[in-house]
């Protein structure tokens, strides 16, 4: 048997429903239907996408993942027929976090849908966040500033791209890699975005191009955490030299009055 059948049977099973009430809610003959769960033949496309929505689980999840495994009571249901899965909880039901490292960013593009690839993530625990789903993304050398190497950044699950609220920070999960960011607006097809460091101009991206948001929560920083300060010494030569051209500038400027 296929996974798609097996998954098939068993998501009919779980709801205790008949072939023909599923192939009534399908608008397809019930033999139709039973040659899809038996795996005699392979449903088309249109097909395949009424019952992905029928049993709100993903397509690729479907075809590819053995959801008998998994409890489908814990599947996170995101827009767009996703879902986040597995949500992992401990004996008491409270969520494990995700962390994921950014060496595996581009892994985590390809595999966020993947129960099996989000299962083999480390995960922690944080007491105080119990309401809503949480992932942390460990930032790595200078990956995400002004976070520094060894940082961990928590968001929280944000589900559609209108519940952004300007001036914020999230991380952005798109088909570039994974950013921290504050966002600016909505326009049209795009988003802007602008970094913490002022220095650098903000930019577009696609709506397209993004699969995850999440909502920046916390950040706990690396043991030997120090802010950047400039030298007390190299301040004050700063100073100096500015003084000096303060001065040189009102003299220039008494010449010209004189």
């Amino acid at each position: 048997m296929s996974i798609l059948s097996e998954n098939m049977r068993f998501l009919r099973d779980r709801q205790k429903v008949s072939q023909q009430k599923i192939s009534d809610d399908l608008s397809i003959t019930r033999g139709r239907y039973a040659t899809y769960e038996e795996d005699r033949s392979e449903p088309p496309l249109e097909v395949l996408i009424r019952i992905s929505k029928y049993f709100k689980i993903s397509i690729d999840l479907l075809l590819t993942v053995d959801i008998r495994k998994y409890p489908v009571d814990e599947m996170l249901n995101l827009p767009d027929n996703r879902v986040i899965l597995p949500i992992v909880v401990n004996e008491t039901g409270e969520n494990y976090i995700e962390i994921v490292p950014q060496k595996a960013s581009m892994g985590y593009l390809s595999g966020y849908s993947d129960p099996e690839f989000i299962d083999n993530l480390q995960k922690m625990q944080l007491p105080f966040l119990k309401n809503g789903k949480f992932r942390a993304f460990l930032a790595d050398g200078d990956s995400m500033p002004p976070f520094a190497d060894g940082s961990i950044i928590i968001g929280e699950y944000v589900e559609n791209l209108e519940q952004l609220k300007t001036n914020k920070e999230y991380i952005f999960v798109t088909n570039d890699g994974i950013t921290y960011k504050i966002f600016l607006g909505k326009a049209g097809k795009s988003i802007t975005v602008k970094s913490d460091n002022s220095f650098y101009q903000p930019y577009d991206i696609a709506m397209e191009d993004v699969l995850e948001v999440w909502s920046y929560s916390y950040g706990i920083l690396p043991k030997n955490y120090k802010p950047f300060l400039p030298d007390q010494n190299e301040l004050n030569g700063m100073i100096d030299d500015l003084k000096k051209t303060v001065q040189k500038m009102e003299h220039k400027i008494s010449g010209f009055t004189s």
